[in-house]
């Protein structure tokens, strides 16, 4: 049963059942998702997300877009039809959105991802000024092309509150025209959203978990891929049915380094100035547990030179984390220990100082259990 809204059809009803705030909200009007002949510049698509649910909204729009974070398929699409009815139904995708979602952009499982594409003026990218995948390793001028973005990033610049004109080229682009824009009124009218911003601080987060999330669940697919093809193996070759070839060793071993380093933030964009969003989602993100016995958390941001205060991805606490097959957590959990007590780091892990990592070590040893008893 789900209360329906004229205005916003069952997404806010949605919203409280799934647990999702809207202080995520952001604001989309590159024409590039399922209901893109509704999304322009002027109706915008609104995304909102929490740990393991994404929703996709638009005015007027046929369906909530869903993706559902499943601990053992990965992500799972979803869409419910905003038609009032008395038995509310979701739907699931029969493939159309693993075309766009199932690619080299989600490492090639089924998962979420944020784009940026330089976009006109009828919402309509223009692919050939270039597109990029947003995460926490990407330059901040190459994010959050088509999304309106709220807040203040001092002399940093991005691709967000933008249109670009497609007869001119991208060097004609004037990047401090959607830079520290804390108030949409002059771009958008936001009065169909459930709220007025499209935070900056959002989308970082927003952006850093959904490629952690597709990092994870291809860890697991590459695990369950090489037992599969060593269990065919064997039985052709009549070996030991427990044999595991070398083949599996390295494409396991290589995933599960790849989910380390970006659990640890690898590579992670050094922010030169500080941010600051629009809407009360750094606080409220903030304050999340579990804490240590000094009220320090996963979940603290920084916002001065990095994203969080403590670089370990809050994902770690995440069922889809937590249910991966467990020859794969033990060595997930086991690097992760080597890394945090090295002397030396690898390359791209050199924030990694020898004071955050005893605060690491404090926080996985009070808060995460299930990881530990592999230490």
């Amino acid at each position: 049963t789900l209360r329906y809204s004229d205005q916003h059809g069952y997404l806010p009803a949605l919203m409280k059942l799934l647990e999702v705030s809207p202080s995520t909200q952001a604001l989309v009007y590159s024409k590039s998702s399922l209901q893109l002949r509704r999304i322009n510049p002027t109706t915008p698509r609104a995304l909102y997300f929490n740990d393991q649910i994404y929703l996709g909204w638009v005015p007027g729009g046929d369906v909530v877009e869903i993706i559902a974070s499943d601990p053992t398929l990965g992500s799972v699409f979803y869409s419910l039809p905003q038609r009032r009815s008395a038995t509310p139904k979701f739907i699931r995708d029969k493939g159309q959105c693993l075309q766009c979602h199932a690619a080299r952009r989600t490492q090639n499982v089924p998962g979420p991802v944020v784009r940026s594409l330089f976009t006109s003026n009828n919402g309509q990218p223009v692919y050939n000024f270039g597109t990029y995948v947003s995460d926490h390793p990407s330059p901040f001028s190459q994010r959050w092309g088509g999304y309106y973005v709220t807040g203040t990033h001092g002399n940093m610049r991005h691709m967000g509150n933008m249109l670009v004109d497609a007869n001119q080229g991208r060097s004609e682009v004037n990047f401090d025209d959607g830079a520290n824009v804390t108030d949409l009124s002059r771009l958008v009218n936001t009065k169909a959203y459930l709220t007025d911003d499209s935070d900056l601080v959002a989308l970082m987060v927003l952006e850093h978990q959904t490629q952690m999330q597709n990092l994870i669940t291809f860890a697991r697919y590459e695990e369950i891929r090489g037992r599969q093809y060593d269990k065919s193996m064997n039985a052709a070759l009549d070996r030991d049915p427990k044999f595991e070839s070398e083949f599996t060793t390295r494409r396991t071993t290589r995933a599960n380094n790849n989910l380390i380093r970006y659990l640890l933030f690898a590579d992670e964009f050094h922010l030169t100035a500080p941010l600051r969003g629009t809407s009360t989602f750094a606080d409220t993100f903030s304050k999340r547990g579990p804490h240590d016995n000094q009220g320090r958390s996963l979940y603290q941001l920084d916002l001065k030179s990095r994203l969080f205060r403590y670089p370990l991805s809050y994902m770690i606490y995440s069922p889809l984390f937590q249910q991966l097959p467990p020859a794969t957590l033990k060595a997930v959990a086991q690097k992760l220990h080597q890394h945090l007590n090295a002397d030396v780091n690898e390359q791209g892990l050199e924030h990694l100082t020898p004071k955050l990592k005893l605060a690491l070590l404090d926080i996985l040893r009070q808060t995460h259990p299930q990881i530990v008893k592999y230490w």
